[in-house]
């Protein structure tokens, strides 16, 4: 058993203590910005048994917010241990001031560590009578997981499917009788020098730690709707560092992939072209920026500002379709990669293509329409959905990741050591396209 499987079920129950007190802080340590948000929950999670979306729900209002520029973090990883640390309490702190308490017990996301996706699946007799989790916990416990390879460790092993018998697409096998119980599970893999990282600067900060999940995980949560998590959709989670992709079917995350690009490049892009400081090129890509330029745009003049004491490097100015012309290249460059991502992933054989955009590099205009040309599919930009008390300003794409973690925390889905017994970690098979088997089997 790895140590962090033991860390998951250990987190898994400090997060039932936490939720019994009532309150939990949620973590979103991203590239960009390093967000909290403290939930209250107006009454407690049933602790029963579950299955996916079988689990209990609860009733959580958001009573603290804060967000502060993250420091020391390189791709959705951490770079520089004591900015990091910094940056989490300056968030942490903030949001209890708003709260007016201490939270000790956090949920956090990262978006780096190089996720890699495997299906695996496993199939056991039923013992005499109806199946019951004790059935569902040795069908799981039966899976061959692979060699994830040195320094790799399990961040989330979900099962995605049960079939008994003839029938292949159940959501939730228990009580159904039969003589062979089937489990498919989606298993994701991270560098486990992301994680000791990111959980040494939250145990640093007097933090514990109630659980951890992939940010493209979280975002696609809060951003995409029911009917797109059912059928089949694909969450394009596009951050600072990273852009996230995950793809969902039958209401579960079933591939996830980072694509090392995001808004961060963008914005030393700017900066390198026209030889401004990063804060500058950030305010000018977020008060000008686009990705189409048209007529309109030749004629409308930006001021770059600045303070070397050489008058003429210091009051220029540049046209918008000169900016856009820097941007263009980039966000089409990671645009390509998410492509490819794709259709490794076999994508386009899905039911269903819908493509969601969100995170803060998103926002850009004409974003849509480009994703829509080079990827193929029908694209949307996304949105997260409601939360009660959530600020206004934590309502738009860059709180995507916080706000799917705070309905994660409120209603987890079941994962791999939450059943009994414990899964035996050894070498075996691994799949090299990430969704055959629901081709093969859905």
């Amino acid at each position: 058993m790895s140590r962090l499987f033991r860390a998951q079920r250990a987190m898994r129950r400090t997060r039932q203590a936490a939720l019994q007190r009532g309150v939990v802080a949620i973590l979103d340590v991203g590239t960009f910005k390093t967000s909290c948000l403290v939930l209250r929950f107006e009454e407690n999670t049933p602790q029963g048994e579950g299955v996916g979306h079988m689990a209990g729900q609860s009733n959580f209002r958001v009573i603290g917010a804060a967000t502060t520029r993250s420091r020391g973090i390189r791709q959705g990883e951490v770079d520089a241990m004591p900015e990091t640390e910094r940056a989490i309490r300056t968030a942490v702190q903030g949001a209890q001031r708003m709260a007016n308490m201490r939270v000790d017990h956090v949920i956090a996301c990262f978006s780096g560590g190089r996720p890699a996706s495997f299906p695996l699946s496993g199939e056991v007799m039923l013992e005499a009578g109806p199946c019951t989790v004790h059935d569902v916990g040795r069908v799981l416990s039966s899976i061959d997981t692979p060699d994830l390879g040195a320094g790799r460790e399990v961040l989330h092993a979900q099962p995605v499917n049960f079939g008994i018998d003839h029938r292949t697409t159940l959501r939730d096998p228990r009580g159904q009788t039969g003589e062979m119980l089937r489990a498919d599970m989606h298993l994701l893999s991270v560098d486990a020098h992301a994680i000791e990282s990111l959980l040494t600067c939250i145990h640093r900060c007097d933090l514990e730690l109630a659980g951890l999940a992939n940010a493209s995980y979280a975002a696609a949560t809060s951003a995409l709707v029911e009917d797109e998590k059912e059928l089949g959709a694909a969450c394009i989670d596009m951050g600072g560092g990273t852009t996230g992709i995950s793809i969902w079917m039958r209401k579960h995350m079933v591939y996830a992939e980072t694509v090392p690009f995001g808004g961060a490049q963008v914005t030393s892009d700017i900066s390198q072209g026209l030889r401004i400081p990063s804060v500058a090129a950030e305010t000018i890509k977020t008060r000008y920026g686009g990705v189409h330029a048209t007529g309109v745009d030749d004629r409308e003049m930006i001021s770059l500002e600045g303070d070397t004491g050489d008058w003429h490097h210091d009051r220029r100015e540049v046209t918008r379709t000169e900016l856009i012309g820097i941007i263009r290249p980039r966000v089409e460059e990671i645009l390509v990669e998410v492509r490819t991502a794709l259709d490794a992933a076999g994508f386009g054989e899905l039911p269903s293509q819908r493509i969601v955009l969100t995170g803060g590099a998103s926002q850009l205009p004409g974003l849509d329409q480009m994703a829509q040309r080079i990827l193929g599919s029908q694209v949307r930009l996304g949105r997260p959905l409601r939360v009660h008390g959530l600020p206004e300003a934590a309502k738009g794409p860059a709180f995507a990741a916080a706000v799917g973690l705070c309905m994660q925390g409120a209603e987890p889905q079941d994962e791999f050591w939450d059943f009994d017994p414990a899964p035996q970690y050894t070498s075996g098979r691994s799949l090299s396209r990430a969704l055959r088997w629901f081709r093969d089997n859905w």
